[in-house]
């Protein structure tokens, strides 16, 4: 529209001076070299036109054949650009479709084409990562690391390939001066916490979870929690020989996350020792109505060393009138009746757990029940532990697949920080829901299928390097694997050798 406004503007213009000029005639006279020529003004205008237009063309030709071998030199570069381009793009299609042979094709005239740009040593070293050839990642990946632009980007490539060939000092390495040279990296953050954990540098972890929180790079929550768990893990360490300093972590990690149950467990046991039992008493309740723990019940009913077992039954009262009788509250008040001797009250407290498929912890509470009172080879006694070998499971602490009876900072499979869960584990063989029903007919023996179990290790004491792990396989450079070997999840008490041969002869079945 504009251009089009302009067009006719100007046209109107030359139209006018035209007008101009014939209206007003004159005479141009040239005189050179005693020669003297004369010419209408029309004629000298058009004369003059006419010469710009031809020096103009003259002068286009000239530098256009002077420029000649620079525009030639210009297009061919600009062809080997497009060209470099499309490998590359077909190159990163390649690697992201799985097709080895194209990408390593298309990264070799990427690079031919384009030289050794970032993207062309990426896509060289995520060819070589699907073509399975480790040693020209890596050097891909440190010819990347020398460049200060793609400096963190290679050191992330080496991490990963670290990682892979379970070199785990190199990659801890790698990711320590990513974390430096780029603070903000998130991948490299991650894995300096989880070798710090691994290490047991809670005080080195707890500045870079603070450090996390600070750029942003995790929800404020979730750091207050992360806090809470490694303030909790120094508690540990430091219970047995610094009481005092394991007080003061304690303490922070309850005010950091009060349904914490190991931090309350850890500060409700050391202020008894302190004798400040009101504190502890409030610390252990606030935790006991978010997770009913029985660690929590264990210290909340021993706070005073000198109580009767009457007043271990009335504490057990009141954690149910906490948690609304919650089944763990239950279990408490019949383990207290019966050291109490009231029988009637403990059978009482469990009759609402015993009606519909009990776990194996009350069934193991009900013969420890008729045990107390009619002794331990009794009949109700030991046909309740024989229903606990095949009841179904209790809630414990599980983390990647692993159960365990006690609670541990960090996943000793994944080496996740707060990975351990408080919940009931995954039923993968349950008993028959009758025991009257009659045994199915013969059928082919299948494999036994179980869910790995182990017992994380008591914290260490000391600030020595902790001992290896029992349990667990160790496979390169320290990473824990899971035992082959499930172990039980039943607890120490079980049924006799007896009792237990007469259960494995009941059909068990798949759930």
């Amino acid at each position: 529209m504009w251009r089009a406004l302009v067009f006719l503007a100007l046209l109107a213009v030359a139209a006018y001076g035209a007008v101009w000029i014939a209206d007003h005639p004159g005479t141009v006279t040239v005189v050179w070299n005693g020669y003297e020529i004369g010419m209408s003004l029309a004629i000298a205008l058009t004369g003059v036109l006419v010469a710009a237009i031809v020096l103009g063309l003259i002068w286009a030709v000239v530098t256009g054949v002077i420029g000649l071998p620079a525009s030639i030199s210009r297009s061919t570069r600009e062809r080997r650009r497009n060209k470099g381009l499309a490998s590359l793009s077909r190159g990163m299609i390649a690697v992201g479709s799985g097709d080895p042979l194209a990408a390593r094709r298309h990264a070799g005239d990427a690079e031919r084409l384009l030289g050794s740009q970032p993207l062309t040593l990426l896509l060289k070293a995520q060819a070589a990562q699907i073509s399975g050839d480790r040693d020209a990642a890596e050097q891909a990946f440190k010819r990347m690391a020398d460049d200060p632009e793609t400096r963190v980007l290679g050191l992330r490539g080496l991490f990963v390939e670290a990682r892979r060939r379970e070199d785990e000092g190199a990659a801890r390495a790698y990711a320590s001066e990513a974390a430096r040279l780029a603070p903000s990296v998130t991948w490299a953050n991650e894995a300096v916490l989880e070798a710090q954990c691994a290490d047991g540098e809670w005080s080195a972890a707890t500045e870079t979870v603070e450090r996390r929180a600070a750029l942003g790079l995790m929800d404020k929550h979730a750091a207050r929690r992360q806090r809470a768990v490694l303030l909790t893990a120094a508690a540990q360490r430091h219970e047995a020989g610094e009481p005092d300093t394991a007080t003061e972590q304690a303490l922070k990690a309850v005010k950091l996350a009060p349904d914490l149950v190991p931090a309350a467990v850890i500060a409700g046991r050391l202020l008894a020792r302190r004798n400040d039992l009101r504190k502890a008493a409030k610390i252990i309740e606030a935790a006991w109505k978010a997770t009913p723990h029985p660690e929590l019940a264990k210290v909340y009913l021993n706070l005073r060393t000198g109580d009767s077992a009457r007043d271990r039954l009335a504490r057990a009262e009141n954690l149910a009138k906490l948690s609304s009788w919650e089944p763990e509250s239950r279990l408490v008040i019949a383990q207290a009746a019966t050291e109490a001797k009231d029988f009637g009250r403990a059978r009482e407290a469990l009759a609402p757990l015993t009606d519909d498929r009990p776990t194996a912890r009350v069934c193991r509470m009900m013969a420890r029940i008729e045990a107390a009172e009619h002794g331990a080879e009794s009949g109700r006694s030991r046909e309740w532990l024989a229903r606990a070998a095949r009841a179904p499971r209790d809630p414990a602490w599980v983390a990647d697949g692993i159960i365990s009876e006690r609670w541990a900072p960090v996943s000793p499979v994944s080496g996740r920080l707060d990975a351990f869960v408080w919940k009931t584990p995954p039923e993968i063989l349950a008993g028959p829901e009758d025991d009257d029903a009659p045994a199915p007919a013969p059928a082919e023996p299948a494999a036994p299928v179980a869910i790995p179990t182990t017992s994380v290790p008591a914290p260490v004491t000391t600030d020595s390097p902790a001992p290896s792990t029992p349990g667990f396989l160790q496979t390169g450079a320290g990473t824990p694997s899971v035992p082959p070997t499930p172990a039980p999840v039943n607890g120490p008490t079980g049924p006799s050798s007896a009792t237990q041969a007469a259960a494995a002869d009941r059909p068990r079945r798949i759930a």
